[in-house]
């Protein structure tokens, strides 16, 4: 069945770094668009970085741009966030996604979750 889990989550203090990173398995991984999205306590989910499904095309929320880095390995079938200069503000739960439209079908598979927390 199809599978994505999140993994390196955790407490990191301000300014440091953590890498997220996201396994897939159940469905051919490198015909999907890969996205990061994360949700913080009373907030809505909201949008981190994408990826085309070749990798050569990504975007990034304004507040995580020049400090997240989306990539993703299409052999290994990984998506990781790489997250750089960490803010109290970049506490949530994030979550990875693989999404496509398929003759006009859309496809959503959605991760568990992997909690982050910027604190001193």
């Amino acid at each position: 069945q199809v599978q994505l889990v999140e993994s390196g989550g955790g407490l990191v203090q301000p300014g440091g770094s953590l890498r997220l990173s996201c396994a897939a398995s159940g469905f051919t991984f490198s015909n999907y668009a890969m996205s990061w999205h994360r949700q913080a306590p009373g907030k809505e989910r909201e949008l981190v970085a994408t990826s085309t499904s070749a990798g050569s095309s990504t975007n990034y929320a304004d507040s995580v741009k020049g400090r997240f880095t989306i990539s993703r390995d299409n052999a290994k079938n990984t998506v990781n966030l790489q997250m750089n200069s960490l803010k109290p503000e970049d506490t949530a739960v994030y979550y990875c996604k693989a999404e496509r439209v398929w003759l006009g079908v859309p496809y959503r598979y959605w991760g568990q979750g992997t909690q982050v927390t910027v604190s001193s």
